[in-house]
């Protein structure tokens, strides 16, 4: 094999990257979708992070959360506690999701005060979570056949080269339940990650935009990827929400028991 023809062959296997220096062009937008919310889900991971909510006042409230997640039934089912650690009036509180395919997900909500578990409803995901700007629709990705996609074209999104994709919910239940008309994602051509989103309200009107500052690939060898810093700006009412990892450990031996409502009461 000639030199040149050695080296294309290299950076093929590193990168992906076809010859024709188009990345994944014959990928429809359904399909890039499809790739992108599978490309975060890992086999197992655990976190802390730090959620910062800021008002139309720049006044901040902090608090600190720990999460794990782990996939199930093959992968086609992705489970996630999330438990808040401080501030004394939120402690404890946790959150647990069921993330399906195919169908709407499962999401139950502890709060501690109440000594009580309570059922996330379809008709309430559209509303914010633990008072940010992210909403409980927000914490899962959605199913693919709510909506429909339109592949808009290519951008460049802080130096990356991205698909810019619209969502259109396909029903009106489906967009009362999200909360949104249409979203705009941007999604990075060599990771398949989200790097930008733009939400816009039921009447038509821009309401979030949600931008991903920093990604890193936490299973190397399945190439699968965490945004680690994020912020959901509300252009309605100059409200955001910043969410940073401080540590994440790649563990698909993460304990199953983690999983279960019996657990997110244990506090």
């Amino acid at each position: 094999m000639r030199q040149h023809e050695f080296v294309l062959a290299i950076l093929w296997s590193i990168c992906l990257i076809p010859l024709s220096g188009h990345p994944q062009a014959d990928l429809s937008a359904r399909e890039i979708m499809d790739r992108s919310f599978k490309t975060t889900k890992l086999a197992g991971a655990e976190m802390l992070s730090t959620l910062t909510i800021i008002d139309g006042q720049g006044r901040e409230r902090v608090r600190e959360v720990a999460s794990v997640s782990k996939l199930f039934d093959a992968g086609a089912t992705e489970k996630r506690l999330i438990r808040f650690l401080s501030p004394a009036d939120v402690e404890g509180t946790g959150f647990l999701t069921f993330d399906y395919e195919d169908r709407d997900d499962d999401m139950w909500l502890f709060m501690p005060a109440l000594r009580k578990t309570r059922r996330i409803v379809s008709t309430e995901k559209a509303k914010n979570f633990m008072g940010s700007e992210f909403t409980y629709a927000d914490m899962t990705p959605p199913v693919l056949d709510d909506f429909s996609y339109r592949l808009m074209g290519e951008v460049d999104e802080d130096g990356i080269r991205c698909w810019e994709i619209e969502m259109i919910p396909v029903s009106e239940e489906v967009a009362d339940e999200t909360g949104f008309s249409k979203r705009v994602v941007r999604i990075g051509q060599q990771d398949f990650v989200i790097r930008h989103a733009l939400y816009f309200d039921l009447d038509g009107a821009e309401h979030k935009e949600l931008t991903v500052h920093e990604i890193r690939e936490v299973d190397t060898v399945h190439h699968k990827y965490r945004p680690l810093h994020m912020t959901m700006l509300n252009h309605q009412n100059d409200r955001r929400s910043v969410l940073r990892v401080s540590k994440i450990v790649f563990n698909p031996e993460v304990k199953d028991e983690y999983f279960t409502t019996r657990y997110l009461e244990r506090f």
